[in-house]
């Protein structure tokens, strides 16, 4: 991100912070809608929901765990204002179609890049595509600032409008009224929140940057381990096409059960779980959970690849941190139970 102007980049107290803040920014508001995948975190919509607009979502691919540009152009109506895409897993979306698609309706597009920071898109780093981009540094994170986020964005209004926001709505004077040069006095703007990212978060964060090239690069070889050992067995391993003009962030390694495999999702979580190897599951469909179903009235049927993919898939450990003894013992444990009569 060394060509991003430091003007256009606001650091924020968390991903959720970013996000609201975007659509904020954008001017998003009561009566607009904003398209969204079915396959991401609840943040994602939570944010769309805080900013006043309401959240529409659009169905995924199933191979790539990414929102379906097609799906897209179905749900936009007169009040679509924006296209919220998230790289899932840490492998880009669509994004010329997405842009093209934002282009014919003059839509924005706010990148939810939470598990993208190395992730580029034909020479592009993800998060500089469309008109924002929003990322997250929770603990879990690839750069982690234990909690944390970042916003960058396509002009310098918006971004001198997230930096008021994100500090009380308080006047750029305000940075600066404690300083050698004398007291000045800062005025309310706007009705602003407090999502600034402190001194000792940003501390951590610094002292990160240094690994991430590395950290990637280990990651990237546990990926490719994986999909060596793991290619036998009853399960859809993550998308590996076009790896000649994206770069993938290798946040998370995905694996899907096929529909006739003799284990379900849940039974195979919890023996990996009682044999010691943390697993977690990326995601639920957003239309599962009750507070979407019963507000927004959406069912899984409406979205049958996001729905599948949600019951099917579970991540398995990707950390920089595992050893070849790890990686080993992972592929062995689910080799023993996905092999079983």
């Amino acid at each position: 991100y060394k060509d991003v102007s430091p003007d256009r980049v606001t650091a924020v107290n968390s991903g959720t912070a970013a996000l609201h803040l975007a659509l904020l920014a954008a001017g998003i508001g009561p009566g607009d809608e904003v398209i969204t995948t079915a396959m991401t975190f609840c943040a994602t919509v939570n944010a769309i929901i805080h900013s006043g607009a309401t959240p529409v979502l659009a169905d995924i691919e199933l191979n790539t765990g990414n929102i379906n540009p097609n799906d897209i152009e179905h749900r936009i109506t007169p009040r679509t204002r924006a296209i919220l895409p998230v790289h899932y897993a840490g492998l880009p979306c669509n994004m010329d179609s997405i842009m093209a698609i934002a282009r014919r309706y003059d839509l924005t597009v706010i990148e939810d890049c939470a598990h993208a920071i190395e992730a580029e898109y034909k020479g592009q780093k993800c998060g500089t595509i469309g008109d924002f981009g929003c990322f997250s540094f929770y603990v879990t994170k690839n750069i982690t600032t234990a909690e944390g986020g970042m916003v960058i964005s396509n002009s310098a209004e918006y971004a001198n409008k997230i930096k008021t926001l994100s500090l009380h709505g308080m006047s750029h004077d305000a940075w600066h009224r404690f300083s050698d040069k004398g007291y000045k006095h800062y005025f309310v703007t706007d009705a602003g929140f407090k999502y600034n990212m402190t001194d000792i978060q940003a501390s951590l964060g610094i002292h990160q940057l240094a690994r991430i090239d590395k950290n990637h690069s280990v990651r990237e070889k546990t990926y490719q381990y994986y999909l060596a050992n793991l290619a036998n067995l009853p399960i859809h391993l993550p998308y590996t096409e076009n790896t000649d003009y994206i770069r993938h962030a290798y946040h998370l390694f995905p694996i899907r059960l096929q529909q006739d495999t003799h284990l379900n999702r849940d039974t195979l979580l919890d023996e990996l779980n009682n044999a010691g190897i943390g697993v977690g599951v990326h995601y639920l469909s957003i239309p599962t959970h009750p507070y979407y179903t019963n507000r927004f009235l959406w069912t899984e049927d409406d979205y049958p690849s996001s729905s599948r993919f949600g019951k099917d898939t579970l991540s398995i450990p990707l950390s920089p941190a595992l050893t070849k003894n790890d990686m080993a013992y992972i592929v062995e444990k689910l080799t023993i139970l996905l092999s079983c009569d």
